[in-house]
């Protein structure tokens, strides 16, 4: 393993667990404020420490030279993907919402079918497939263990959030053929910020005072995760770093245990392994089809 993986892995680590501290600060949040206000604040404690990233890299020339209708439905799939994430996570324990949002890699692959005008092959297809079949044991919506399941209002905030987040991946994928990093970044916090807090504002809770350092530990993890995952991506083989998202189920089981002492049913880990190794599955087979067109280019 080279150097640069070896990094961009353990970027990816301490991103995860950057994340996985933001949600559990959204789960706590979530129990006082309506979701709306909580997305809203999530752009405004992070938007200083962007405008400062943007200011510190000399990038300011690269943020309004950019393709403004998918920067707007990036933000507002943004807005929505949080405010139902953060619906999700009020009732769901976060390994619990882990394991139905790690569906979100494979609905990314389904859909850069029709938008990215990208192939996937018909094994990736049977991936994808095992995949749904695992949430849907996670989520087990039958009979008597409706309510034990995850098939609850929660549950399935949780997967519409990861549709969300999918859609909004695939988006950016298109924004970032023509336009910086730092612009997807900075339009992302401002629509959290003024589009989420317009439609939160009629049912504005007021911060209380003892909330403040939730807030300020939200704008650091969340930035400092972006920060992280950017680096990942970075330096390191996308193939051989994204498995280590997954590490974030141990974070959220770690989270449930230390601060709300609980633990996933026998079904939801039987799901997360489904979905969990149809990811891994997908990783690998996109890297050996890279690394095959690769030797096909240079003998």
């Amino acid at each position: 393993m080279t150097n640069s993986n070896l990094r961009s892995i353990v970027a990816m680590l301490i991103a995860v667990g950057f994340f996985a501290l933001m949600d559990a600060v959204l789960k706590t949040l979530s129990a006082r404020y309506p979701v709306l206000q909580i997305a809203a604040l999530r752009g405004l404690t992070a938007l200083p420490l962007v405008l400062a990233y943007i200011a510190w890299r000399g990038a300011w020339h690269t943020v309004l030279r950019i393709r403004w209708p998918l920067h707007l439905l990036r933000g507002l799939l943004g807005i929505v993907m949080l405010s139902l994430f953060t619906l999700g996570v009020r009732t769901l324990p976060l390994s619990a919402a882990y394991t139905l949002f790690f569906i979100a890699p494979l609905l990314i692959t389904a859909l850069s079918v029709p938008v990215l005008k990208e192939r996937v092959p018909a094994a990736h297809w049977w991936a994808i497939g095992a995949g749904f079949i695992g949430v849907l044991i996670a989520l087990r919506p039958s009979g008597a263990d409706l309510q034990a399941g995850l098939a609850t209002a929660g549950g399935l905030a949780v997967l519409g959030a990861a549709l969300c987040y999918a859609v909004a991946a695939v988006t950016g994928r298109l924004a970032s053929r023509t336009d910086s990093s730092e612009a997807l970044i900075l339009t992302m916090m401002l629509a959290m910020s003024l589009g989420a807090g317009a439609l939160a504002l009629p049912q504005w809770v007021p911060i209380a005072r003892a909330d403040l350092p939730l807030l300020i530990a939200l704008a650091v993890t969340g930035f400092c995760g972006q920060l992280a995952i950017t680096e990942a991506f970075r330096h390191g083989q996308a193939s051989i770093v994204a498995p280590f998202e997954y590490s974030a189920l141990a974070w959220g089981l770690g989270l449930d245990w230390l601060i709300w002492h609980t633990l996933p049913s026998p079904h939801t880990w039987l799901g997360a392994a489904i979905v969990i190794g149809s990811g891994l599955y997908l990783i690998r087979r996109e890297k050996r089809i890279t690394e095959a067109h690769a030797n096909a280019e240079h003998p």
